[in-house]
């Protein structure tokens, strides 16, 4: 399956990424090329390509080039996805560089196999890391549902640093099934920092609770990262079967009106072009939301000629490329149905949300003109939030 950013490395053979990741980058008349043949060699599936991964993931740390290929080595064997991978994983745990071991407990997690009790120790030594490290490896034993280090992991509950302590109250969640500990994360979902409402989101997914699945839908965070979380409480089989006492909230989270979700009133811009050009391109989505609300109010000629304008400027910015897409969607704004059409037929991966909004799109227009493309991505779309988008337009279409 094609990844996030994957077309960046298209251009580059396995052969060719083979040849350079474990050469001497000093060697090298781009050195960068060794990290983007670690990303490459990890959408292959080869046993070759995976034994140099593993070679990649012990490079000597000394120089900047090596370091940074075994970071992206590391993350891509958690893509491989193969057991022979974990002895080199494990051994990365006790290394200096702490990127290098976030990557290998993520790895590890992303592999899935059952920890013994010799890997569940080594697991907890990283448990002595910075707060980021610490809180990476109690995700870890969350998402893998160890349940012998309760004790290790109910003390960090209380931590200062609400990205500690909202991971292990998820943990505690998941893995004794007493959820009360998640309470204080749901006032975190609206925190002014970006990065606290993120892990909110993240940590309510994990913990497993879904009577949480309101306050994940309505939380001023990015589509994407909510969906898989919600997805997580709601379908934690993966099977693209919804409950039904849970569809209205799933439609409502993946077409995903900014007006409403709970957004600060600070977040919310002027109705005015300039304002809610800057709000769209902002790196807090909070912001991006208040842009999209803004354009969704501005009157209909205004927003017909700021859509033109920004698509212009912005169409090839997947963030402002799903902001588009997705308020002549929610607007059913028929003049500008071409961009439904535009977007539903974006195949990078960065473009997935637009396609969601886009499906939705042409349920509201009425496009059945789409209707082999949304028949193709109800059966093969790899992204559950997409598959089951398109399987909802089809059925509602006929």
């Amino acid at each position: 399956m094609a990844e996030r950013f994957d077309n960046l490395v298209e251009g580059l053979t396995e052969e060719q990424a083979m040849a350079v990741i474990l050469a001497d980058p000093d060697t090298l008349e781009r050195p960068v090329d060794k990290y983007m043949a670690a990303t490459r060699l990890g959408a292959s599936n080869t046993e070759e390509s995976l034994e140099v991964l593993i070679k990649a993931s012990e490079l000597d740390p000394e120089h900047l080039y090596n370091r940074i290929t075994r970071r992206k080595a590391i993350d891509a064997l958690g893509r491989r996805k193969s057991t022979k991978a974990l002895p080199s994983l494990f051994r990365a745990l006790t290394c200096s560089d702490e990127a290098a071991v976030i990557n290998s407990v993520e790895a590890i997690t992303k592999i899935g196999a059952p920890l013994t009790e010799t890997d569940q120790e080594q697991l907890l030594g990283a448990l002595e890391g910075e707060d980021i490290q610490k809180r990476a490896v109690i995700q870890s034993f969350c998402r893998l549902g160890v349940s012998g280090v309760v004790d290790n992991i109910r003390p960090l509950a209380e931590d200062c640093n609400p990205l500690v302590a909202g991971a292990a109250r998820a943990y505690l969640s998941k893995v004794t099934l007493q959820s009360k500990g998640l309470d204080v994360l749901i006032p975190q979902l609206v925190d002014p920092i970006a990065g606290r409402r993120r892990s909110a989101v993240i940590d309510l997914g994990d913990a497993g609770d879904v009577s949480r699945l309101e306050a994940l839908v309505t939380a001023p965070v990015s589509m994407s990262l909510r969906a898989r979380s919600a997805f997580q409480l709601v379908d934690p089989d993966k099977k693209c079967q919804i409950p039904d006492r849970y569809t209205e909230l799933i439609t409502q989270l993946l077409q995903d009106n900014p007006q409403q979700l709970k957004l600060r009133q600070e977040w919310i811009c002027a109705v005015e072009p300039t304002e809610i050009e800057n709000n769209l391109q902002h790196r807090d989505e909070a912001r991006q939301y208040g842009g999209a609300s803004s354009l969704m109010a501005m009157a209909m000629p205004e927003r017909l000629v700021l859509i033109d304008d920004i698509k212009e400027k912005l169409w090839s910015d997947y963030v402002t490329h799903y902001y588009l897409t997705a308020v002549v969607s929610l607007q059913g704004l028929g003049e500008r149905s071409e961009l439904i059409r535009l977007a539903l037929a974006e195949t990078i991966p960065q473009y997935t949300k637009s396609r969601i909004a886009a499906a939705w799109g042409c349920l509201r227009l009425g496009l059945v003109d789409q209707k082999p493309l949304l028949e193709e991505l109800s059966a093969n779309a790899f992204w559950l939030p997409l598959k089951w988008s398109c399987q909802q337009v089809l059925k509602q279409m006929s």
